[in-house]
Formats: structure tokens, C-alpha cells, sequence
């Protein structure tokens, strides 16, 4: 018996998940009157629901189907969760938006040539998100 065949008959069966294609990444905030402007004002996302009845909103982002959601909680643990990563078409533009806003941000700019440059900033509540900027595709690759 080859290894393929038996590699084949004792792996598990892949997972019949059919993904639609959406994804909303949930943050809590201290405040979804106080989140929700920031997140239109500051990374132009627009509301699209909100139900204070169990302190929730959903926002739409700039990319096609997915969205944040804001869960209003009675304390913001700092730290640790996932870190949104947004992919923008300029970072200098991007980090000049978030310096006129007043934005908090880890430091400068950091680059891996001919990959990608990073920026981590934070939201009001201390939720780390970043931007990138591929640059793999000015390469060709």
C-alpha cells in the first residue's frame, strides 16, 4: 500500500463547512456612542444596525463583506484577541489620516522590503488594529 493511499485512509474527514463568503470581527468598547464615531469619523465606516436593547451595532468596512461589530461591555480588557488588519492602497496616506485625528499609534511605520509595510494603532477603548500595505504586487509577484 502506498503511503498516499494510507495517508488517505486514516485521515479524518474534512468538515462539511460551507462558508458564505462574510466575516464580522467583534470588538467590546466602553461606549458604542463614543465607538461608533470613531470608527465612521476616523476609518469611514458607516453604521449599519444598532440594537441598544443588548448594547450591539454593526459596522460596514471598506471591504466587501465584512464588517466590525461592537459589543458595549462594563470594562474593555486591553490586550490580547485579534488584531483587525485592514489593507489600504497607500500607508503614508493612511498614517497621515490617523495623525490628524489624533490617533494613538505603536511607533513608525515598519517595513519588510518587498513584502509589506505595517502600521498598529489603536482605538479608543485600547483595541489594537493595523493597516498594511501589500507591496508584493509592485514586484510582480
Amino acid at each position: 500500500m502506498s503511503t498516499s493511499a494510507l495517508a488517505a485512509d486514516t485521515a479524518p474527514p474534512a468538515p462539511a463547512i460551507a462558508y458564505d463568503g462574510g466575516l464580522t470581527c467583534a470588538l467590546n468598547v466602553s461606549s458604542l456612542d463614543r465607538a461608533t464615531a470613531w470608527y465612521e469619523e476616523v476609518l469611514g465606516m458607516k453604521l449599519i444596525y444598532r440594537m441598544d436593547e443588548i448594547a450591539w451595532c454593526e459596522l460596514g468596512s471598506p471591504v466587501a463583506r465584512v464588517n466590525v461589530g461592537l459589543a458595549e461591555v462594563e470594562q474593555v480588557r486591553a490586550g490580547g484577541g485579534a488584531t483587525l488588519t485592514f489593507g489600504v492602497a497607500d500607508l503614508n496616506v493612511a498614517k497621515a489620516a490617523l495623525d490628524a485625528a489624533g490617533v494613538r499609534q505603536d511607533g513608525p511605520i515598519q517595513e519588510i522590503p518587498g513584502m509589506v509595510r505595517l502600521l498598529t494603532f489603536y482605538d479608543p477603548d485600547g483595541n489594537t488594529l493595523m493597516f498594511y500595505q501589500d507591496l508584493t504586487a509592485a514586484l510582480g509577484s
